[in-house]
């Protein structure tokens, strides 16, 4: 426990200090604002499971870029609702789901690591573009089983990706709430439910 304090102070310790230095990790000095969208998403009911597949296009911030390079590591999370259309009352969300991936930098190896924090799979890329490219890509991701869902009721999915800052320090998250390149979000994409 102590040794993840140590852990926290220090990645806090090294944002802090990219955040007040200004330092940019690409040499060309251009500040890039970063977006998030989810360009295509459906859903297939497999052996009384939906699974998800999706298209996400991944840019981060200049900010973002410089604190993966340092070795702060991002998370970005996928969340999905199923909500329940109903007719004469307003529509439900009848079920949550967070999927969570952490992007990290190892300067020795000069590797990027992916990691889905639910279920604990790894995948290394030498590229960014490589790792960006992979988390963008979501493919037969189980997302619910059908048995949860209300019965013979209509459902729609609505899926948006966003780089969390939660998992910081909250000194960083208030300095992160008042600087818009840590504000990455895409806007929901919602489609019906094939059951």
């Amino acid at each position: 426990m102590r040794e993840r304090g140590r852990t926290l102070a220090a990645v806090a310790a090294a944002a802090l200090l990219l955040l007040a230095t200004g330092v940019r990790a690409q040499d060309d000095g251009v500040v890039r604002e970063g977006y998030f969208e989810v360009r295509s998403a459906s859903t297939e009911l497999q052996d009384g499971v939906h699974r998800l597949d999706a298209r996400l296009q991944l840019i981060l911030s200049s900010e973002a870029l410089d604190a993966l390079s340092s070795g702060v590591p991002l998370i970005i999370e996928l969340q999905a609702q199923i909500i329940r259309v109903r007719r004469l009352y307003f529509d439900g969300v009848d079920a949550e789901i967070t999927k969570r991936f952490e992007l990290e930098y190892r300067p020795l190896s000069e590797r990027y690591l992916v990691r889905n924090l639910n279920s604990g799979e790894q995948d290394s890329f030498s590229t960014l573009y490589s790792a960006l490219n992979s988390l963008g890509r979501i493919q037969d991701l189980p997302l619910i089983d059908d048995s949860l869902l209300a019965p013979g009721k209509p459902h729609r999915v609505r899926l948006r990706a966003l780089l969390q800052t939660q998992q910081y320090p909250a000194p960083l998250r208030l300095l992160f709430f008042w600087r818009s390149q840590w504000q990455l979000k895409s806007e929901w994409l919602e489609w019906p439910l094939e059951r």
